[in-house]
């Protein structure tokens, strides 16, 4: 009887033993870190960011500087790979209600540059033809005004939009456009940069947002209809120097659709920019998927922060959709056609320490002055 009871305990432990590693396979971390120039993460890096861009409803179009960090997580039963994405951005002179793609506009200067780092959850599943952005996040700065400063002294420097006198030049560039227009009007929607520099006298330098006026330039002071809540229709870039008792006035409109109207007069340009395009790749669900934040220079933050908090991250970019290290489900079964009870295991956004050697990638601007920490 002793005999058998051993024989028993043998065979079972013998059983365990050779279960224990499948078992400890399933709990081990499915997320590989990826090189951050392979082609694949770097077209990938570029889809999330088309995705981010037309999400936005305000704004300039961001373009790739960079990738810094790429983690695939593959799915079970063959439902693709989550891929964990933090990517080094640039602002361009395009605004997002231009529905153009980053790579038909062109990037900001290095005085008036806007970087910072977005992270993207983008999913692939290539038999089945999906390629989706599921959440991402972003944060922005400008550019160090004091490294400007060093580096080119007359640069024109940032200013405040609700400045009096930026929103003088804005005004009268519009008011010059307008003037120089064959029919329609337009009405100032608000202003989206400013800078300012003194040449020969003190210039402004304004971006801002028009939308189309209810009233035609053939109305004149007859037209007495308030302004409708229409939509932007485009982005205008004006700029106003006083010398002594002069105004130079200068203004260039980009229109976003077919809606622009022609000028009196060549010294004002139009440019006309197609209509945001339809998705190809499946959007579905069609909720708000993530945010930009707009953070003030690092160096004032930095300043402020060693009198009050101490030291300032300077990108904080957070996209934890869990704490959970085993992950939580989410149903994506609407990205399938006649898909039912499909799901996406999603794991706690992994730590830059355990990235890849390969990473951060190659820059398309690497300059320092630009690049994330």
């Amino acid at each position: 009887m002793m005999l058998l009871l051993s024989l028993v305990l043998c065979a079972l432990t013998a059983g365990c033993r050779a279960s224990f590693p499948a078992q400890q396979a399933v709990t081990l971390s499915p997320v590989l870190a990826r090189s951050c120039n392979d082609k694949d993460v770097l077209s990938f890096a570029g889809f999330a960011l088309d995705d981010i861009n037309k999400d936005r409803k305000d704004g300039y179009v961001l373009s790739l500087n960079r990738v810094s960090d790429a983690r695939e997580q593959r799915q079970a039963d063959g439902m693709g790979s989550l891929f964990y994405l933090t990517l080094d951005v640039l602002e361009t002179e395009c605004h997002v209600l231009s529905g153009k793609s980053s790579k038909d506009c062109e990037k900001r200067s290095l005085h008036e540059s806007v970087y910072g780092q977005c992270k993207a959850l983008f999913y692939i599943n290539k038999p089945k033809r999906v390629l989706y952005t599921h959440a991402y996040n972003c944060t922005l700065r400008p550019v160090s005004r004091r490294s400007i400063q060093m580096m080119c002294p007359d640069c024109p420097s940032p200013s405040d939009v609700s400045n009096p006198r930026v929103l003088e030049a804005a005004t009268e560039s519009l008011a010059k456009y307008n003037r120089e227009s064959k029919s329609k009007q337009y009405s100032l929607v608000k202003v989206t940069k400013a800078t300012s520099q003194w040449v020969n006298g003190p210039a402004y330098f304004v971006e801002y947002l028009i939308k189309e006026s209810p009233c035609t330039k053939s109305q004149g002071s007859r037209c007495t209809l308030q302004s409708s809540n229409a939509e932007p229709v485009g982005l205008c870039q004006g700029s106003l120097t006083k010398v002594g008792t002069e105004k130079f006035v200068d203004v260039n409109c980009n229109f976003f659709n077919s809606q622009a109207a022609g000028l009196g007069s060549k010294t004002s340009a139009v440019k006309q920019e197609p209509a945001r395009e339809p998705k190809q790749r499946n959007t579905s669900p069609s909720t708000s998927k993530g945010s930009v934040q707009n953070l003030p220079d690092l160096d004032d933050e930095k300043t402020k922060g060693s009198q009050k908090r101490g030291p300032v991250e300077a990108f904080p970019v957070n996209l934890d959709l869990t704490t959970n290290p085993q992950g939580t489900t989410v149903d994506i079964s609407s990205l399938f056609i006649g898909g039912s009870n499909e799901k996406l295991l999603v794991l706690p956004f992994p730590k830059k320490e355990k990235r890849s050697a390969q990473c951060p990638g190659t820059a398309e601007v690497a300059n320092s002055s630009i690049l994330p920490p």
